[in-house]
């Protein structure tokens, strides 16, 4: 059989952890399909996919520093409270999307609501943490 090797393209099913909870999954859908070594995925799953063959599963475990990365504290910013719309949901945890004063979108997390503050959090919301992920290499189209 052939083996993935830098610059085939795959396609693998997955599931990916962290914390024991499921975070993202190729199940009832189509594989994820990229191209070994081009940076499409982050950098740990991606290293370990060459050397299997199609049919061939595996777990990864990917640290933090090869995944989203470490948190980074100066991604958190504190806002008065009067500068959100009243409409805008504040609970812990959801997702908004600012924009920078270049008119980029940036998404963020609500971090800490205060009667007069809220803290954003612009870190991938998997930043810091380990992952683990169950794959399996389904098809290799070889360069």
């Amino acid at each position: 059989m052939t083996q993935v090797k830098q610059g085939d393209t795959v396609s693998i099913h997955y599931t990916g952890t962290t914390e024991g909870q499921t975070f993202d999954s190729s199940e009832g859908r189509e594989p994820l399909q990229f191209q070994v070594g081009s940076g499409q995925i982050i950098p740990g799953l991606d290293a370990a996919i060459p050397g299997m063959e199609v049919g061939e599963s595996k777990t990864v475990t990917v640290p933090a520093t090869e995944a989203y990365g470490e948190t980074d504290p100066s991604a958190k910013q504190t806002v008065a409270r009067a500068q959100i719309p009243d409409n805008i949901p504040l609970e812990p945890g959801t997702r908004l999307q600012m924009q920078t004063p270049q008119g980029q979108a940036v998404p963020v997390t609500v971090a800490e609501v205060t009667e007069s503050e809220v803290t954003l959090d612009a870190n991938h919301p998997l930043a810091g943490k380990d992952l683990t992920f169950q794959i399996e290499v389904v098809d290799v189209q070889s360069t």
